[in-house]
């Protein structure tokens, strides 16, 4: 049986008063925030010195209310909160069809892998490759560029150069365009990216976000993915939900 774990009583009164503040629609005195957390008000003002000092509460005239790190830690946290509410989408994606999944998202210009999901049985695709070369290559670059507007579709795709990965890759820009219009709902790369290696991927759109969910298996099993198209599209939606308003 699991013991109690050791906590350290200074951290848990610290985080209780930016609690505290944070929950205050007004600055907060300290004796106000002594009695509501029923704290000695020399402790109260100790705790409160150290944490104006550190920048996570502001001292005014009439109270405390959150300081600048409270606002950096937010404004630079879109990542983190997207990374906590896909990784169980991921997960159990994962394990619905026995390949490795993924998250990627377009950012400033780019295709950007966030997160991949594996395990001993589903190991990840080896990318030998960075995005910023294939992303035409890969099933859920191609998902995001189809999502793109057509004037950020070619900007991407005339900084970007059609680079040949494998016998089996795109490099024509026509050619890529008629695919991505036929392609609706998931997006195929069949050993586009790498020999030996298929993927499958669903568009992630919200009003903030335009990105994708992936899995990938060996090319053997490719035949078999098309019964898990259905649960991708699923799962896309279900990422689409939870992300939404994350950046």
């Amino acid at each position: 049986m699991a013991g109690t774990p050791t906590l350290i009583g200074s951290v848990q009164r610290a985080l209780h008063l930016l609690d505290a503040v944070g929950a205050s629609e007004r600055p907060v005195t300290a004796k106000g925030l002594a009695r509501t957390l029923d704290l000695a008000l020399p402790t109260t003002y100790h705790l409160l010195r150290t944490l104006v000092y550190e920048g996570y509460l502001r001292k005014l005239e009439d109270g405390y209310v959150l300081g600048e790190r409270i606002d950096s830690l937010q404004a630079g946290n879109s990542t983190q909160v997207m990374l906590r509410r896909a990784r169980p989408i991921l997960r159990a994606l994962r394990d619905r069809v026995h390949g490795a999944a993924y998250l990627s998202v377009y950012q400033d210009g780019e295709i950007r892998l966030l997160d991949v999901v594996d395990g001993p049985a589903t190991p990840r695709a080896d990318l030998w490759v960075g995005l910023h070369e294939s992303g035409h290559a890969t099933a859920f670059g191609k998902c995001i560029l189809a999502g793109l507007d057509p004037r950020s579709r070619n900007d991407y795709l005339s900084q970007h150069p059609l680079a040949d990965l494998t016998p089996h890759t795109i490099t024509d820009a026509r050619t890529l365009e008629r695919r991505l219009a036929r392609q609706q709902e998931c997006f195929a790369d069949r050993e586009e990216y790498r020999i030996g290696t298929a993927c499958l991927a669903a568009p992630i759109r919200t009003p903030e976000l335009l990105g994708a969910i992936a899995v990938s298996v060996p090319a053997r099993r490719y035949p078999l993915m098309a019964t898990a198209s259905s649960a991708l599209v699923r799962t896309a939606w279900q990422a689409s939900r939870a992300l939404a308003f994350t950046t």
